[in-house]
């Protein structure tokens, strides 16, 4: 059975950064072999209400990672497991 998605990606329709952020995504998870999945607000109130100022927002294991722009490298660091 396949596990969920580390990766949300919150995003709106028309929105020029949203794109760029779902690139930057793609080029990380070719890297890791995670998989991610995309969130409209729209029609969302509760979305909306919470992320609509600031989409794209990348959320990691269910948690805000960070918004506007995809911090590639730390996006990649933290995704990747570190070795005790």
């Amino acid at each position: 059975m396949a596990s969920e998605p580390r990766l949300t990606l919150i995003t709106r329709p028309g929105c020029h950064l949203c794109e760029v952020a779902k690139e930057a995504i793609d080029r990380v998870v070719a890297a890791t072999g995670d998989r991610w999945v995309e969130v409209d607000v729209s029609g969302d109130l509760e979305l909306e209400r919470e992320y609509g100022d600031r989409v794209p927002v990348v959320l990691l294991d269910g948690k805000e990672h960070g918004y506007w722009r995809v911090e590639e490298a730390r996006l990649l660091r933290d995704l990747t497991p570190t070795t005790p």
